[in-house]
């Protein structure tokens, strides 16, 4: 008498049902007769078989406090300096002993409304209405300074952004000779305005929660080229500011987590 499959698969599960056959795993996990999965019976437990979990902030203080009262004996930092961002693995382990690294913290700062302002604004085209809107919206950030380097009031740099007038003029030189004639001409733009118009403007700000007051210089340029003036302002020194910013923000997290984690640059993958 052969037996079908279905028959086959009912005496296999009656089989395993009347075993309840345990499994050796950290968290209680027995085989059960649907097609003899591996069932995960953490949540029926009272409490979970360890912590885990991710917290996440965007702030440096609160983070650091966190790291600290979690610390863990082989707890590992990763800090990622471009993207401004600090991921804590506390159950990391070690390659003789790994961990389930699935108990993190994770910061990313989150750059405050006026270095996301400044950001925003530099590299861009602005027309006079729009320079001198963000400039009015700033003022307590900025300061101005001639091309000479003489300090002028904001409310100066605003009136000059707004009487800013373009003049053109042509110049035509004509040659005739024997054989040949020839003809240049050099158009002449230039922008001026009733008040002195600002060659720099200084931007002072703390660029994340946590780290120091920066100044960025912003040069300012116009531009003649179409129908209306057009303004630029350029960030001077940008990737190197950048950088010291992002060197500060490591030498933050070392002195405020301490030795409650071990810290290096970069990021990692647990998989």
């Amino acid at each position: 008498m052969s037996l079908s499959k279905e028959a086959i698969q009912l005496i296999t599960d009656n089989a395993l049902l009347a075993a309840g056959k345990a499994l050796p795993t950290n968290t209680l996990a027995i085989l059960v007769p649907e097609s003899a999965n591996v069932v995960d019976l953490e949540r029926f437990q009272a409490g979970r078989s360890r912590f885990r979990g991710t917290y996440s902030t965007h702030s440096l203080a609160d983070f650091s406090a966190y790291v600290v009262a979690r610390a863990a004996p082989d707890a590992r930092g990763f800090i990622d300096q471009d993207a401004m961002t600090c991921a804590v693995l506390f159950n990391l382990g070690t390659p003789i002993a790994p961990g389930h690294a699935d108990d993190r913290a994770v910061l990313r700062l989150k750059a405050s409304a006026a270095f996301a302002a400044v950001q925003a604004v530099c590299g861009q085209n602005m027309v006079q209405k729009a320079m001198s809107d963000w400039i009015e919206d700033w003022n307590q950030h900025l300061a101005a300074t001639d091309e000479n380097g003489a300090t002028m009031s904001i409310a100066k740099a605003i009136a000059a952004v707004r009487t800013i007038t373009v003049k053109a003029s042509s110049e035509s030189d004509h040659a005739v000779g024997e054989t040949r004639a020839s003809r240049s001409t050099m158009d002449q733009i230039e922008a001026s305005s009733k008040e002195t118009l600002p060659a720099w403007l200084d931007f002072k700000v703390v660029p994340f929660e946590g780290l120091g007051e920066q100044v960025i210089r912003l040069r300012v340029s116009v531009i003649t080229s179409g129908s209306q003036p057009v303004l630029k302002l350029r960030w001077i020194g940008e990737e190197a500011q950048r950088e010291g910013i992002a060197q500060e923000f490591k030498a933050v997290l070392g002195e405020k987590v301490g030795a409650s984690a071990v810290l290096s640059l970069g990021t990692f993958d647990a998989k």
